[in-house]
């Protein structure tokens, strides 16, 4: 088992192993002591393979729980659904002391993220992530959020929880292709951040080490978000591949999943960057490369102009400019704000 410590404004561990949902009541009663109840939230796919050990785990531990299930998918992402779960929490009586659970991937831990944000002001939540997205990325350092019809995650606010667990025996069950759609933010946290990893995942490929590369990739995370909590500086490095990244997936009406968005948005901008001197050539040879090897896209054949009207729509835009982060070699990257005539000729350029 790893554990990392993320010393946020509200600290608490990250723990990464097998087996960890079977502790799960003495993990509830050890980060949020006063807590009475629990409100297990997860999804029409995840539930039938995962809740019954985790309220089995709760109802061992005498921590009584309720439990709410969402349809899968970014489709469940809305405000809408939003207040379907801050309603059932009413109906059922929980109170600010009590904690939400959130037992699932990316979508299932950004709602029930926010929904705890604002259930009566705040209660305490803790991530339980089952796939390998949420895992690496959205299950730590407290962004919360919904999609608006504008774009994603434009109603959100930040909400630590108390402790992420992620037992890596939930990735067993994962289907192949959204095991491989979160590899796309493992590679870009190496493209980030790590030339070592990225190296290593040249070489094992989807075979690498779950548990020792989810304990590396948070431990970027974490030294992010300890410097950038409120993500007003240097945590807009997550959002490499993600401007464009998060238009063909809105574009695509989610057909293409949250990974292979981010791939396509990552390769592009790669490309783009080596194009315009800002990398050396052999920095979008090697993410194409290594991206087509996981089985990710790395080219989308969706309108651009409708991409463009996206892209200008993104919460990374600061005023006139949006701060698209492009490579410099492997393992560094950095914020170029581009206005928008210049963003879309540095984009067309990637595409």
């Amino acid at each position: 088992m790893n554990a990392v410590h993320v010393p946020a404004s509200v600290p608490y561990d990250v723990r990464i192993g097998p087996g960890l949902l079977a502790g799960l009541a003495d993990t509830v009663k050890a980060v949020c002591p006063k807590a009475g109840r629990c409100l297990v939230v997860t999804d029409d796919a995840v539930g039938p393979l995962w809740l019954r050990e985790s309220v089995s785990a709760l109802f061992a531990g005498e921590l009584p729980f309720s439990t709410y299930t969402l349809p899968r998918g970014e489709a469940s992402k809305t405000a809408e659904k939003l207040v379907d779960i801050l309603n059932f929490a009413a109906s059922e009586h929980f109170t600010r002391s009590d904690v939400f659970l959130a037992l699932g991937g990316g979508m299932v831990g950004d709602l029930t993220g926010l929904a705890a944000a604002t259930y009566m002001r705040g209660v305490d939540y803790i991530q339980l992530p089952t796939t390998l997205l949420a895992a690496v990325d959205s299950s730590v350092g407290g962004k919360t959020a919904v999609d608006l019809p504008a774009g994603k995650n434009l109603m959100g606010a930040f909400w630590q929880p108390r402790a992420v667990v992620c037992d890596t025996d939930a990735l067993s069950t994962l289907p192949r292709a959204d095991f491989l759609s979160g590899c796309a933010e493992v590679i870009k946290t190496a493209v980030l951040f790590d030339p070592d990893l990225f190296a290593l995942l040249e070489r094992e490929g989807p075979a690498f080490d779950r548990e020792s590369v989810i304990a590396r990739c948070v431990g970027h995370k974490r030294d992010i978000v300890a410097e950038d909590e409120r993500d007003t500086g240097r945590r807009a490095l997550l959002n490499l591949g993600h401007t464009l990244g998060h238009a063909v997936e809105a574009e695509s009406g989610f057909a293409l999943s949250h990974g292979q968005a981010v791939a396509i948005g990552t390769a592009s901008v790669c490309r783009a960057a080596a194009l315009y001197g800002l990398c050396d050539v052999s920095v979008p040879e090697r993410v194409d490369a290594i991206l087509e090897k996981f089985g990710l896209p790395i080219r989308t054949a969706l309108p651009f102009e409708a991409l463009m009207d996206r892209m200008l729509s993104d919460k990374k835009r600061v005023g006139a400019k949006v701060n698209l982060i492009v490579p410099e070699r492997i393992g560094a990257c950095r914020g170029l704000p581009l206005a928008a005539d210049e963003l879309r000729d540095f984009m067309k350029a990637g595409l």
